[in-house]
């Protein structure tokens, strides 16, 4: 019994029982071992703007960052990010005790959680929902309680009646994601104020995953929970440097609240990774005070793939959710005869040389989510090219 423990109960933790490996490790697997085009994983394929990643080879050659930076991050990112929110929204911060530089989005939400969370507090999430977010509702101990987005007219909505349904006397926070991962909906002003005035009637905390911020389409527009009446006192607002700056390896994300809020998650953080990306936190400084034109030129680089691949797997015969946001297309497989995402996209590489992930992962209720499959447009052009000739011809 060599590696086994003499005693019968699991090694792993009961509360992380049902998270194996995640699907995107075993999709990028597939996609590396049939030579596919790897459209499952959310990353991008080129670098991002050459300056940010100069400013980080000069931290790196300055000594700056390469010891332990400060625990709430650098100055410099905290007051980057304030001017940012203070900017763009018009939401003012104090970079020394409302804002705090995290490893990424996934560990300000998991500090978020574990920060906020007691065993028993229920938190409500619109479903689908990425991943990270159920493990750590079940590490902090709490109960996730899922509202279902659904299809109607071509996107993904909403029920505010089902939200409100679900919230009981044991409800303590909502966490919301919008631009939407994995469907691409961005929450409609309507819809933010509807679910500013639940979390104020019934003092609920809310943690807004706002990472896709900078990626909305069309007539959409971003505008975040906090700007609402009443919000910004209850409001944990994350933002990330990866999927905007398109470096998702430096792993630079953060967190802008209230100072009790920030002082609550801070606790909790101080206890994972301490502190992270020393010499990146410079950099993303630097990116942040970009000028507009950074950022509608990464839009419109994004709007245009966006395009090319939603017109590629129409023609290839899948129902499309034109998003309205993130970097995502969710589509449906039963136009093409099939009803199993996760058979689709495990067979998908051998078939068409493509990989791509079945949104059923992000489902409490799985066969809400069994016909949808979610493809990345963060790609080269040609690639994208390519993939949808493959799909064309499968």
């Amino acid at each position: 019994m060599t590696g086994m423990t003499s005693t019968s109960r699991p090694l792993l933790n009961r509360r992380l029982a049902e998270f194996g490996t995640t699907i995107f490790a075993e999709m990028s697997a597939l996609a590396l071992r049939t030579g596919s085009i790897n459209l499952g994983q959310g990353f991008p394929d080129t670098d991002g703007p050459e300056e940010v990643r100069e400013a980080a080879v000069r931290a790196l050659r300055d000594g700056r960052g390469n010891q332990y930076p400060p625990g709430p991050g650098i100055p410099e990112l905290r007051t980057a990010v304030a001017a940012h929110q203070e900017r763009r929204y018009g939401l003012s911060y104090d970079p020394d005790t409302e804002v705090l530089v995290t490893a990424g989005a996934t560990e300000a939400i998991a500090a978020a959680l574990l920060a906020l969370l007691e065993p028993g507090d229920e938190v409500i999430a619109f479903e689908p929902y990425y991943d990270s977010y159920a493990a750590c509702i079940a590490m902090a101990g709490g109960t996730r309680v899922p509202v279902t987005l659904r299809p109607h007219e071509g996107r993904f909505r909403l029920d505010l009646d089902e939200l409100r349904a679900a919230v009981t006397d044991r409800t303590r926070l909502l966490l919301i994601n919008s631009p939407h991962n994995p469907t691409g909906t961005v929450l409609t002003g309507a819809e933010l104020a509807a679910i500013a005035e639940l979390a104020v009637e019934r003092d609920l905390l809310v943690v807004t995953d706002e990472v896709y911020e900078h990626l909305v389409f069309d007539d959409a527009e971003h505008r975040p929970l906090a700007t609402f009446p009443g919000m910004r006192e209850r409001t944990v607002t994350i933002g990330s440097a990866g999927k905007t700056f398109s470096f998702t390896g430096w792993k630079v994300g953060w967190v802008t609240a209230p100072a009790g809020l920030v002082t609550a998650v801070r606790s909790a953080k101080q206890f994972l990774t301490y502190v992270s990306s020393g010499p990146f936190q410079y950099a993303v400084a630097e990116a942040l005070a970009l000028p507009d034109s950074y950022f509608a030129a990464f839009r419109a680089d994004m709007l245009a793939k966006r395009d090319l691949l939603a017109a590629g797997l129409a023609e290839a015969g899948f129902e499309v959710f034109k998003p309205a946001g993130t970097y995502f297309i969710t589509t449906d497989i039963r136009p093409l005869g099939e009803t199993d995402g996760f058979a689709f996209c495990r067979a998908l590489p051998e078939r068409a040389g493509v990989v791509a992930i079945p949104n059923a992962v992000f489902y409490d209720h799985r066969e809400a989510g069994a016909p949808f499959v979610r493809f990345a447009f963060c790609k080269q052009t040609g690639v994208l090219e390519e993939a949808v000739k493959r799909l064309r011809a499968m």
